[in-house]
């Protein structure tokens, strides 16, 4: 046996082994280097490709319009409904909420919190999907402002560049500030301002501790966290929201317990719909003529603010006297009918003070757009015509039968009363004698009056026109509107000034820039002693002829009008404070039996005049410019009997047979007495001969027959 100790045997290494490992080594390096190229790559590729930062981040903001004492009646927009509004309008309560419950350490980061990113790759690695973001409110923002929805790692990495930018750009508040106005909250708002009017009826800067840690709680998930959808929810988020306070020293302990044991006062749904509902005509009058201007992305995103004439106690009377409306039938589209408008202005500055244009919230405004026959609410520019050419009150007209071609107009008791005077003529609307003092006055100066008085939808030319003798009766080509007659009776309450009606006083855009400055614009219409002596005669009508039922104690003037068949009842009436037109009508065109101007219409205008000016001095008309007992009155107990009723005696029952197609309408030969002339006080107008034929019948036509 060998004491030496044996050596292990010598290893072999195989031929070639030193040079594969170096390769491998070499491969690995390449494969590093690629992986890391391919990475950056990636990584460049995806911050070149993120959206180019704007200068400012204006998201779509709503347009707000607001009454004539600047309280706000609605905001207009397309889909997002948003209310930009400063930092220093949000309360503090409500900042600190959103940074505690959403970015604790918002004030401390540069826009990424590298805390919170590691626990959302964590999160997100276990998940194989992006299941949390570990966004700060800055990448919130930079998300929410330009980039998409999509939980992808591309979208996360523009999404943390675009946060270092803001940081680097803005300060934390303004940060913040648009950060408040972006974020969605459920039922259509966007923004705390918006959210703070649609859940609680009020503005955000008056929102309290509990209201606002229950806004904050709801971007989590709006649908799920409104409170009109999901109380409970709502309630146990909110409680989570001012636990985070608590924690972060934004509140005591104290505080969190009193303001969640507070009870929230919620807007309903329903009151919600009530105050969308309200001027809802006038909200969408004022919105197209916007539109029209400016057209609609600047209307519906711009967030201009709009101030307007309306006085929203005078439109609440307004629709509540609309309410007396009958009702009838439901028409096919399931509206109820008969159909009614009612606008109201100030006759000094035009500013449309009430709105209705319907039952509900149709979308045919017939306060502007339903262009209906005015009956004998056309009268008065008759009236004003003589007035115009030196006529008065008291001049005398023969009211006996006549027949101009085949037509052969009819008083609606069917009886003549001899000689009458302008003044019984308006009080008792009388047909007869006003088509004969039309006649001596010429029929194209009393339509150059209407015109002068606002009425643009006279047909002046073609082969059917209104230049005929059938049109003083209310029996027009197309017909009016109740905004325009409105405007031409407001020329009667102020002196004979004519002010085009208006809805719009100002416009600012969203710096507070003034845009648009509204004044009246006005011209002198008729005199302003035609205009004394017109109210004088029309006072009457109230006090003692066919508007009786619109008697509200006061000094007021007006007139009814009541069409063939009581196709359209109207009552257009004043005070010296405030113009009122009511219209009454089926959609279709259908008569209503048993609808007269005096009826109705001047229910429904006594009612709001009633409302609307109570609490108002009365005021007296300037002094009339004819003697009070200078009127010779002749009149039956059979036209009083109708004038009590309420009665339009214009109820244009008569056939107009008149041929809109002859140029001759208004070129009627006039017999007149050598012994008299014309336009004297007290004195008759020539008398027309019994027949004359200038005007040709055209079969069917009527008098009043209403024209949608």
């Amino acid at each position: 046996m060998s004491n030496r100790t044996q050596m292990p045997a010598p290893r072999h290494h195989r031929p070639g082994g030193s040079s594969w490992q170096k390769t491998s080594s070499v491969v690995i390096i390449v494969l590093v280097v690629m992986v890391i190229g391919v990475g950056c790559g990636f990584l460049t590729a995806t911050i070149n490709t993120k959206p180019d930062m704007l200068h400012n981040i204006e998201p779509p903001a709503s347009s707000q319009i607001y009454d004539i004492h600047g309280n706000l009646i609605r905001n207009v927009h397309a889909v997002e409904n948003r209310v930009p509004v400063p930092i220093s309008k949000i309360p503090p309560d409500l900042q600190n909420a959103f940074i505690a419950n959403e970015d604790a350490r918002f004030y401390d980061h540069l826009g990424v919190d590298p805390r919170g990113i590691l626990r959302a790759i964590w999160a997100n690695l276990t998940n194989h999907e992006i299941a949390e973001g570990g966004s700060t409110i800055t990448q919130q923002l930079a998300k929410n402002a330009y980039l998409t929805q999509d939980r992808t790692w591309t979208r996360k990495i523009q999404e943390v560049f675009l946060a270092l930018q803001l940081e680097q750009k803005y300060t934390k508040k303004e940060i913040l500030e648009m950060y408040l106005n972006q974020i969605y909250f459920g039922q259509g708002a966007y923004g705390v301002q918006a959210a703070a009017q649609t859940y609680f009826g009020k503005n955000v800067s008056d929102l309290d501790l509990s209201e606002c840690a229950m806004l904050a709680g709801i971007p989590r998930s709006p649908n799920y966290y409104s409170p009109l959808n999901n109380l409970a929810a709502a309630k146990a988020r909110k409680t989570v929201v001012l636990q985070q306070m608590e924690k972060y020293n934004y509140i005591t302990a104290g505080q969190l317990s009193q303001a969640d044991k507070e009870e929230l006062k919620l807007s309903s749904g329903q009151q919600q719909q009530e105050d969308d509902n309200t001027a809802s005509y006038f909200v969408d009058y004022v919105t197209q003529l916007l539109i029209d201007k400016y057209g609609a992305d600047k209307v519906y995103k711009e967030g201009l603010q709009i101030y307007t004439t309306i006085d929203m106690e005078t439109q609440r009377a307004a629709e509540a006297a609309m309410k007396n409306l009958p009702n009838l039938r439901k028409d096919q589209n399931g509206l109820e009918q008969p159909q009614g408008a009612l606008v109201s202005i100030d006759p000094h500055t035009g500013y449309i003070k009430a709105m209705v244009g319907g039952r509900g919230t149709d979308k045919f405004n017939r306060a502007t757009m339903a262009v209906r026959q005015p009956g004998s609410s056309f009268k008065p520019f008759v009236f004003a015509t003589a007035f115009e050419n030196n006529m008065t009150p008291n001049t005398q007209v023969n009211d006996s039968p006549i027949k101009i071609g085949t037509w052969e107009p009819q008083n609606d008791d069917r009886r003549f009363r001899g000689i009458v005077n302008i003044r019984q003529i308006a009080t008792e609307s009388i047909n007869v004698p006003t088509v004969k003092l039309a006649d001596s006055l010429g029929i194209d100066n009393v339509l150059a009056t209407a015109k002068q008085l606002g009425i643009s939808t006279l047909v002046l030319d073609g082969g059917k026109n209104d230049r005929n003798l059938a049109t003083v009766l209310g029996g027009l080509t197309k017909g009016v509107t109740p905004l325009e007659m409105v405007a031409a009776y407001g020329a009667f309450d102020n002196k004979g000034v004519y002010v085009k009606p208006t809805a719009i006083v100002k416009i600012m855009d969203r710096s507070g820039k003034i845009i648009e400055q509204n004044h009246p614009e006005e011209h002198k219409a008729i005199s302003e002693h035609s205009a004394e002596l017109l109210t004088s005669v029309l006072k009457d009508v109230i006090t003692n002829g066919t508007g009786r039922g619109a008697d509200i104690g006061r000094p007021a003037a007006g007139k009814t009008g009541t069409t063939d068949n009581s196709q359209d009842a109207w009552f257009i009436g004043y005070t010296p404070e405030l113009v009122t037109a009511v219209w009454i009508g089926n959609d279709d065109n259908t008569k209503m039996p048993g609808m007269y101007g005096g009826t109705t219409p001047a229910l429904i205008w006594k009612t709001f005049m009633t409302k609307a000016l109570s609490g108002i001095k009365p005021a007296e008309f300037s002094q009339d410019a004819a003697p009070a007992g200078a009127t010779k009155q002749i009149s039956s107990d059979k036209s009083k009997e109708k004038a009590a009723k309420g009665k339009d005696d214009a109820k244009d029952s008569t056939k107009t047979a008149a041929d809109k197609n002859s140029d001759t309408a208004n070129k009627n030969p006039k017999a007149v007495d050598n012994n008299q002339k014309a336009a004297t006080d007290n004195k008759q107008v020539p008398a027309m001969p019994q027949e004359t034929p200038a005007l040709q019948p055209e079969p069917g036509e009527q008098s009043g027959k209403g024209q949608n």
